[in-house]
């Protein structure tokens, strides 16, 4: 109930003021039946566009950290996520990766939409980076399409760090579901996994036009991090008279 109070009365409609969302392709995704709809993750304000320009109710698996945090923001903020439906994933390792993978087929057994950001964590400097294959897991022992989405102009509108928004228009493409049942019982083989989840982010480049890195955003996040500190150590500021 809550997750369509937030859709159609409290956060839809301000939504759709706010960025104006422009959506492109609505048709490819399935009206009925299981499907994962695989996107790019560039703003936090994703979370709650793309549910609000579908039909169909959409579940993300989304990071552990909004459902742990402490005092009176935490607890709100858990609550909003785990009353809007979304399932907290640990993303601390590997064994907590197969634990979002067994979360995501529950829902995927229901028959119902489910939502991945195959990067695993926000873009932080607009550009699109290699996916990871928990996805390409899902969709092959689930056996279900795999719905490409680009979101276009979140980025802007809200990067990483800025928490209220700007008011511009954005996109929100969906591209022609991707069938890997050529793949079935294939799911235990490391590169036909990779095959499948690069064929999934090229879907995406192909609809979002950014520009591609060969290389996990969180480890690209940990190496700029990392120039930082070390640029704070060889530059230390002067302090000022």
């Amino acid at each position: 109930m809550f997750y369509y109070l937030l859709k159609y009365v409290l956060l839809g409609p301000l939504l759709r003021l706010t960025f104006r969302p422009r959506i492109e392709g609505l048709a490819h995704v399935p009206s009925s039946g299981a499907a994962i709809v695989a996107g790019n993750h560039l703003s936090f304000s994703d979370h709650f566009l793309m549910p609000a320009v579908l039909k169909r109710r959409i579940t993300f698996l989304a990071k552990a950290e909004y459902f742990t945090g402490p005092g009176l923001k935490g607890r709100l903020t858990a609550f909003f996520f785990r009353s809007a439906g979304q399932i907290p994933v640990d993303r601390s390792g590997k064994e907590a990766g197969q634990a979002a993978i067994r979360e995501g087929l529950g829902v995927l057994s229901k028959g119902e939409l489910l939502g991945i950001y195959p990067e695993g964590t926000r873009s932080h400097d607009g550009r699109l980076y290699k996916g990871k294959v928990g996805v390409a897991v899902m969709a092959l022992r689930a056996g279900v399409p795999v719905v490409p989405c680009a979101m276009i102009g979140t980025f802007e509108a809200q990067p990483p760090g800025k928490v209220v928004p700007r008011i511009r228009p954005v996109v929100i493409r969906f591209g022609e579901p991707l069938d890997f049942s050529r793949y079935e019982g294939m799911e235990n083989e490391k590169a036909v996994l990779r095959a499948v989840t690069d064929e999934i982010m090229y879907a995406i480049l192909t609809l979002s036009g950014q520009e591609y890195v060969d290389q996990y955003a969180a480890v690209a996040k940990a190496e700029e991090a990392e120039r930082g500190a070390e640029d704070k150590r060889r530059f230390p500021r002067l302090p000022r008279n």
